[in-house]
């Protein structure tokens, strides 16, 4: 092609465009634009004090959700040029997966998910289109940030039915059980990849995570094998980042080879001949993906159900909670900065979840103490 690209993969020539049409870019492409509206939003600005896996106050060295969505794009971005598809679209798909999380990580969501319960829950892929829709108020003829569809459906990995179908265009695939572009199965992958692989070195980093447990692993084993037979006197530190960044880099050689596999005996035409296919293209092989779910089962038992993440987790919830249920309940503790709470408790509640939502995790607990503080007065 003379793009460069798969004849299936996205391009300027195959966008099904933007809600509000906009001259063209100079001196960069659409997706570029896309990219760099992503960048310079409030709310990939936030990312950088939001909870990965630990409290973002509890140590500096720890993965935030800024660092993660970066290691996402990276990962995505060297996969996608391997298999010649729309890198810039990639990019920008990764850099904005999460700009809908909560604080508090997984925690925040579920906290902020049973408060919303009446009032249709609450899910942070979903609220992640939203804030690009709706909630980033930068541009004077639009809200949001009018990105292209392709963008936006990568953004969009799930969707339930009914949410599906008030999303028209967007929701029509989860209706109709298509697939997303590649660049969004890619996008979706990469992020496997790189929260296991950090969540590996942040747990051990914070001593929370056996490394018997992980030698349990076929393939962690192998690799760690391979490397001390390799260097045997390089130091721990050296050996553990050795030892992850190798074991990544299997994974993605694996995720390249297996998709461009795919591809090759499936000979897809064009775009549609990915949405119409029954399966994602992009993938790891059995044996890797096998050793991919070992990992996440190591770290669902050391890691996530650890006790500390557990407390951590606990005194997050209780803040989420507390916050959404005063917000609700008391109308005057409300920031006078912000837009006056809406008497419809139905569009009150999306209000307040929209603004826990957007909240870092130190912005969270300064708000907690001010609440408690009126609280007490009171």
């Amino acid at each position: 092609m003379p793009d460069g690209l798969a004849p299936y993969a996205v391009a300027e020539r195959n966008s099904r465009g933007r809600v509000h049409a906009e001259p063209a870019p100079s001196w960069r492409n659409e997706f570029q634009r896309d990219r760099d509206r992503i960048i310079h939003s409030s709310a990939f600005r936030r990312l950088e004090y939001k909870t990965q896996v630990f409290v973002n106050h509890e140590g500096d060295m720890f993965r935030t959700r800024l660092t993660h969505s970066l290691e996402v794009a990276q990962i995505a971005r060297s996969v996608a040029r391997a298999l010649q598809l729309n890198e810039d679209l990639t990019e920008a798909i990764a850099l904005a997966h999460d700009l809908g999380h909560t604080p508090f990580g997984h925690a925040g969501q579920h906290a902020l998910n049973a408060c919303m319960r009446e009032f249709g829950g609450f899910e942070h892929n979903l609220h992640s289109l939203r804030v690009v829709d709706l909630l980033e108020q930068r541009y004077p003829g639009f809200s949001g940030l009018n990105l292209l569809f392709e963008t936006r459906e990568g953004i969009l990995k799930h969707c339930n039915r009914d949410n599906a179908m008030r999303l028209g265009e967007l929701g029509r695939r989860f209706l109709e059980r298509r697939q997303p572009s590649l660049e969004a199965q890619l996008a979706n992958v990469a992020d496997e990849i790189a929260y296991n692989h950090h969540d590996i070195d942040d747990g051990l980093r914070a001593s929370l995570i056996p490394l018997s447990k992980l030698r349990e692993v076929d393939l962690f084993r192998d690799v760690e094998r391979t490397v001390r037979e390799r260097w045997p006197d390089l130091d721990a530190k050296r050996t553990r980042y050795t030892v992850i960044r190798e074991m990544l880099n299997r994974f993605v050689l694996d995720l390249i080879e297996t998709s461009r596999a795919r591809l090759a005996a499936a000979q897809p035409a064009d775009i549609e001949g990915i949405r119409a296919a029954p399966a994602p293209f992009v993938d790891f092989s059995a044996p890797m993906r096998e050793q991919h779910l070992a990992l996440k089962r190591v770290l669902r038992l050391e890691l996530y159900e650890h006790a500390q993440v557990h407390d951590m987790a606990q005194r997050s919830q209780r803040i989420v909670t507390a916050l959404f249920t005063a917000f609700m309940q008391k109308p005057t503790l409300w920031p006078g900065q912000l837009a006056p709470l809406l008497a419809d408790p139905q569009q009150r509640a999306q209000q307040i979840a929209d603004y826990v939502a957007g909240m870092t995790d130190r912005y969270a607990m300064a708000e907690h103490d001010r609440i408690r503080r009126a609280g007490n007065k009171g």
